[in-house]
């Protein structure tokens, strides 16, 4: 039965780990030249209704390192955008290729195209979730940390996303999560409704950014509009401007130590201070690179032959 990565809601804490312990191999292998062409021959789909950097690079970087190809398929250019339906892209890419990735808006395409395709379906952004990147952001914390549990994460602006996915897969990994976001900015219900779900779950939602960074040992944030939200631009920086910023005020009530996680790109003198992103630069291009090993790890998990 194939699998797919649509959502850390899918995963248990257990199978986050495994993906985080392939990551780290994959990451030393690539450190030290050994070959690790696990996906020699096979084609991987890149389907981009989003435009992006990170997630092209990366990705067919990875699939090339693992010995495969990847093909980039634009929304524009493809029939998708010509109106294509998505089950029928689905079965037809499952003819051709051996995995799919895509970047889009819709959380339910995304479902639906995994629901159709008889190959591993993998999430590389959708407005509801972006599992990826979260990886990737674990993975780069218990590098600094050496691990996960019992750490404290604090997420600061806008409820979106990032937001979901963080919430969602720092609790599976025994993290407390505080959020602070403004009213009318909360992350989804159903991220929210997880939170409550397990009584171990240590969760925070709040409105002032302070009283959520205090003691976090890892402090995340992101820009405020994000990509398809630019006609709310001067609604949200009035919502957000001025409180939710991670600025030296902030870092100063958290853990000594606190590391600082941005996925980019990053509005500097907005959502963070040029001073504190200069500050954890090293960790946020940490971060930045570990896009490149965890989706390494996610490819081969799911794309190997048994």
């Amino acid at each position: 039965m194939k699998k797919d990565l649509l959502k850390l809601l899918d995963l248990t804490g257990e199978e986050i780990h495994e993906i985080l312990d392939v990551a780290d191999q994959l990451k030393y292998d690539q450190k030290h030249g050994i070959p690790h062409e696990h996906l020699k021959g096979q084609t991987l789909a890149m389907i981009f209704e989003k435009n992006s950097t990170r997630t092209r690079v990366s990705f067919e970087t990875g699939m090339f390192q693992l010995g495969g190809h990847a093909l980039f398929l634009s929304g524009k250019e493809s029939q998708i955008g010509r109106g294509e339906p998505i089950e029928d892209t689905a079965r037809v890419l499952s003819r051709y290729c051996d995995g799919i990735m895509i970047r889009t808006f819709s959380q339910e395409g995304v479902e639906k195209l995994a629901e159709y395709a008889d190959i591993p379906v993998i999430n590389g952004l959708t407005d509801f979730c972006h599992p990826c990147q979260v990886l990737a952001d674990l993975m780069t914390v218990r590098e600094h940390k050496a691990k996960l549990a019992g750490l404290k994460m604090c997420y600061i602006g806008d409820g979106n996303n990032m937001a979901n996915s963080l919430i969602v897969g720092g609790l599976k990994c025994g993290m407390a999560v505080s959020v602070a976001c403004p009213e009318g900015y909360d992350p989804d219900p159903a991220v929210l409704e997880f939170a409550k779900s397990e009584p171990e779950f240590k969760f925070e939602l709040c409105r002032d950014p302070k009283q959520a960074a205090a003691g976090a040992d890892v402090v995340f944030t992101d820009v405020w509009a994000s990509m398809g939200q630019e006609g709310e631009k001067a609604e949200r920086e009035k919502a957000f401007a001025g409180v939710y910023c991670v600025d030296d005020a902030l870092m100063a009530v958290t853990n000594p130590g606190c590391m600082v996680q941005h996925c980019l790109p990053a509005h500097r003198g907005e959502e963070i201070t040029a001073e504190v992103f200069e500050a954890h630069a090293d960790e946020i291009f940490d971060e930045a690179e570990n896009r490149l090993h965890a989706q390494k790890a996610v490819m081969y998990l799911l794309m190997k032959k048994d």
